[in-house]
C-alpha cells in the first residue's frame, strides 16, 4: 500500500465501497479501492483478506473522514428505530469490536451479547 493513502472504512462487498467512493469522488476526495478485483471474483474470500479497503489520500483523510460519518448507515433497535447513546443522546450508534476475553466465547462467539459505541462520545453500552 502506498505511504501517502490512509484506510478510511473496509466493506464486505466491492459495490457497498462504490456507493461511498462515488460520494467521495464527488466532493473532489482521491480514493482508492484495494482488494476490489479479489473479492469480485470470489466474495467468499471476503472475509479472508480482511474485505475491500477504501483508501483516502493523507492530504483528505480529515475532509472523507467527516463525509463518511455523515452518510454510513447507524443501527437500529428492534423495531427499526435510531437507537439513541446513554450518554450523549446521539443517534450515531455503531456495533463495537468484540473483545471476547474469555476462551469460550472464542470458541463460540455467537453466543457473546452485542455491544454498542457511540461514534459521537466512544461510549460503549
Amino acid at each position: 500500500m502506498n505511504d501517502n493513502y490512509q484506510i478510511l472504512a473496509v466493506f464486505e462487498y466491492s459495490t457497498e465501497a462504490h456507493v461511498t467512493r462515488s460520494k467521495l469522488d464527488a466532493e473532489g476526495i482521491t480514493t482508492l479501492l484495494m482488494d476490489e478485483k479479489t473479492i469480485d471474483t470470489d466474495p467468499l474470500v471476503s472475509n479472508a483478506i480482511g474485505g475491500v479497503k477504501l483508501l483516502i489520500h493523507k492530504n483528505d483523510f480529515e475532509k472523507a473522514a467527516k463525509i463518511y460519518n455523515e452518510i454510513r448507515a447507524y443501527q437500529k433497535d428492534k423495531n427499526g428505530n435510531q437507537m439513541v447513546c446513554v450518554k450523549c443522546n446521539s443517534h450515531r450508534i455503531l456495533v463495537a469490536p468484540a473483545q471476547r476475553k474469555n476462551v469460550f466465547y472464542m470458541l463460540f462467539p455467537f453466543f457473546e451479547k452485542t455491544r454498542h459505541i457511540c461514534n459521537d462520545c466512544k461510549t460503549i453500552f
